[in-house]
């Protein structure tokens, strides 16, 4: 029965999480963005990055409301061992770039689920992505655009970033900050996504 269901907590302030989850049919009853730490620790590498800080923010959402469901998630973009930065400054943007210009990447996201019960569920995705060698100008005209602020990698790519991206592998949802397959599957297991 569909208001049985426990209430379900979105994680994350992110705007594109919530506009991923929408295409599902989703609405969060809440939106419970947390304040944790994203450090990497020292050799701390992309994989069991993402998982570390989507558990951790799982965990302070599920506190903060123990009768919900949490959804939270955290997204990655790492070239090689090295995990990139989320983009604050031009500077850090511009030197993301010239580091993913012409070479391929991994975009990886951790999801949980945090149950009433005190049960954690987990998926985590991984896409392959190439950009093309970027010009000086192309670089310039995507700083001034300022669409990287915030994002992993210091780029988006559903914005003009996308015209970069010469091949993809794996979930483009995922790269964007959310698998839809994988998460419309863990909320189908739990009963709370139907059909």
């Amino acid at each position: 029965m569909a208001d049985a269901r426990p209430p379900l907590v979105l994680a994350s302030a992110s705007p594109r999480r919530l506009e991923l989850l929408a295409r599902l049919g989703v609405v969060p009853d809440r939106v419970l963005p947390t304040d944790i730490d994203e450090t990497p620790y020292k050799g701390e590498v992309p994989r069991p990055h993402a998982a570390r800080l989507a558990r951790a923010k799982a965990e302070a959402a599920a506190a903060l409301a123990p009768a919900a469901i949490v959804l939270a998630a955290d997204t990655v973009v790492g070239v090689g061992r090295r995990i990139l930065p989320k983009g604050e400054t031009e500077a850090q943007a511009r030197a993301c770039l010239d580091l993913l210009s012409g070479r391929r990447h991994r975009v990886t996201t951790a999801v949980v689920l945090a149950l009433p019960d005190g049960r954690r569920l987990f998926r985590s995705v991984e896409s392959q992505v190439t950009f093309q060698r970027l010009t000086g100008q192309q670089v310039e005209a995507y700083i001034a655009s300022g669409e990287w602020r915030g994002k992993a990698g210091a780029y988006a790519i559903q914005g003009g970033a996308e015209a970069f991206i010469r091949f993809l592998s794996g979930s483009h949802s995922n790269v964007v900050g959310l698998p839809l397959f994988e998460t419309a599957q863990l909320l189908r297991g739990i009963g709370w996504l139907t059909p």
